[in-house]
């Protein structure tokens, strides 16, 4: 019986079908590569942009003048910077304070100790966390967490600490740091458990028993073994949280009492970069260098956040090669 025309048409498509499979392979590893570097080249193209655009102020005020003089007076042309940095770092501070510990022993128990019908149960609500729009957390600050403050924390604190200055009570209503804080270490809980616990549970279980089998006990081999193991990655969830907490806007202008001075309290008002920004752009434009005195606040956020970051891949870096 003879072949019929169709598969004999297949046979001849045989040398330009792998042909084809090829130049997909290239055009595909082609694309990819370039998606990588264009991803790549956002931070400096938006950090170019932002640049170009706070040109005017630069121009026209000293950098140091506009960093660290504490005045913020647009209409007048005093454009400081430093309560705006200074509040920022108060609440992101703080907030860490409040989240790593919590967040890093929730981590441990969930990957060492907990039965998977607990991990099963814990992680879709501790996930739902990620998912919650930040100005419900807002709302919820407003309701909950400002009313905490005024009524429990700070007379309670401001009560038997008071003699330190950085428990003193001037601001009565309740927004401020420990507010902004309270609210931003519940937004970084899932991002610093949800990276930490799948990095402990990443770690080798022989190194698991061979520790037990030379008599450590379940803490000791954790502490001596598998967090020194996943430290690097461990470090990286809490940058991970620290740059969620540093660029928070909506949930923190709701409750952090926003007056652009430097804060010496945890229960001061204070008036961070996200919170300046969101607040201010889009209105007052007609007033000279207003618009790039802005930018320039989302200029600092930026360069803050990279540095940081570059910071911390260079430790880890560093830890990855010691171990």
């Amino acid at each position: 019986m003879a072949t019929p025309w169709y598969r004999q048409r297949a046979e001849t498509w045989q040398f330009p079908l792998g042909l084809n499979r090829r130049l997909q392979d290239r055009l595909g590893k082609w694309v990819m590569a370039w998606l990588t570097l264009l991803t790549g080249l956002l931070v400096p193209v938006i950090a170019l942009a932002l640049y170009l655009r706070v040109q005017p102020i630069l121009a026209s005020k000293p950098l140091a003048e506009l960093l660290f003089s504490t005045t913020w007076h647009p209409l007048k042309g005093a454009f400081g910077f430093y309560p705006f940095i200074i509040g920022t770092l108060w609440v992101t501070g703080l907030a860490m304070f409040i989240a790593v510990p919590p967040s890093l022993l929730t981590a441990i128990y969930l990957a060492e100790y907990a039965s998977e019908r607990v991990r099963g149960l814990v992680k879709p609500f501790i996930d739902l966390l990620a998912g919650i729009p930040s100005v419900v957390f807002g709302i919820w600050g407003i309701l909950t967490v400002v009313p905490f403050v005024e009524h429990v924390a700070m007379p309670g604190l401001g009560g038997w600490l008071g003699f330190i200055p950085l428990f003193r009570s001037d601001n009565p209503t309740g927004y401020g740091v420990l507010a902004g804080s309270l609210v931003l270490a519940v937004m970084v809980f899932p991002i610093i458990i949800a990276v930490a616990e799948e990095v402990i549970r990443a770690a080798p279980q022989g190194l698991r028993e061979a520790s037990l089998a030379l008599g450590a006990t379940r803490w000791q081999t954790v502490k001596h073994v598998v967090l020194k193991h996943s430290l690097a990655g461990v470090m990286a969830a809490v940058v991970l949280g620290f740059s969620r907490a540093f660029g928070e806007t909506m949930a923190v202008l709701m409750v952090v009492g926003n007056m652009p001075k430097v804060p010496h309290s945890i229960f001061d008002a204070a008036y961070p970069l996200t919170a300046l920004i969101a607040n201010n752009y889009g209105e007052m434009m007609s007033i000279p260098l207003y618009d790039a005195a802005l930018l320039g606040a989302a200029l600092i956020l930026l360069l803050v956040v990279l540095v940081f970051n570059l910071a911390s891949r260079l430790v880890l870096v560093r830890l990855v090669r010691q171990a």
